[in-house]
């Protein structure tokens, strides 16, 4: 007999429109609707994590399996990417074929608020209470999230290595900026490139490129196979 250890965590994984952006969502538990009022076995409670920059949920695949077990499997663990900053399965395509605009640029950071915010709207009753997780630049998108809608039922909001304020004017943020900015479209056709590669060599890369890490989690490099995609970048 296995040890509750050993047992599979359980984990969801689907791809979904949210304001008309391919969303991909992790999602340890049963529970995979959280939006029926009715059902009176839905938890009442939800961890939600919001990522940092790439903002890939599959990052955050072994962190939500070990947060859930830590909370002795009673409550669900979800993370929710960046609207566009996955890459959709075979057949859905990252921007929505509709009519229906939702929100202007969903892609900026404005958008990126507003995109957490529709997803609660769309898939959490009003009355399950919430537990923020943040991550870097996710960080500053929960605190927007709480300022924009105060009927959020927030227990806490954990910011872990916190981007809040004046990233530009950091060390690393002096590099980045001017190379994001000026010198992204110069990545797009080596990207392009690089994307026709078979996955087990891009995977190949990735691992040469962490080289320097001492543990590097085997989720993190399939993960990171998705910046292989010109949408993703």
């Amino acid at each position: 007999m296995r040890s509750v250890s050993e047992e599979p965590v359980p984990l969801h994984e689907e791809f979904i429109y949210c304001c008309g952006a391919a969303t991909h969502v992790l999602k340890c538990g049963p529970w995979k609707d959280l939006s029926k009022d009715e059902n009176k076995n839905l938890p009442r409670l939800l961890f939600m994590i919001i990522p940092g920059n790439p903002g890939l949920a599959g990052y955050y695949r072994t962190f939500i399996q070990a947060l859930y077990c830590g909370l002795n499997q009673q409550y669900p663990v979800w993370v929710v990417s960046h609207a566009g900053h996955c890459k959709p399965p075979s057949g859905m395509e990252m921007i929505e074929d509709t009519d229906i605009k939702e929100l202007e640029d969903v892609f900026g950071l404005n958008g990126q608020v507003e995109h957490k915010l529709n997803f609660l709207k769309k898939n959490v009753s009003k009355d399950i209470k919430l537990v923020l997780i943040a991550h870097s630049i996710g960080c500053y998108i929960t605190l927007e999230m709480m300022k924009r809608a105060s009927e959020l039922q927030v227990l806490r909001s954990v910011l872990l290595f916190p981007t809040i304020e004046r990233m530009a004017q950091s060390p690393q943020g002096k590099l980045m900026t001017p190379l994001l900015c000026k010198l992204r479209y110069v990545l797009y056709m080596p990207v392009y490139l690089l994307s026709f590669l078979p996955e087990g060599v891009k995977a190949s890369l990735v691992r040469f490129a962490l080289r320097g890490m001492k543990t590097c989690d085997e989720s993190s490099i399939t993960t990171s196979v998705n910046l292989f995609s010109v949408d993703c970048i």
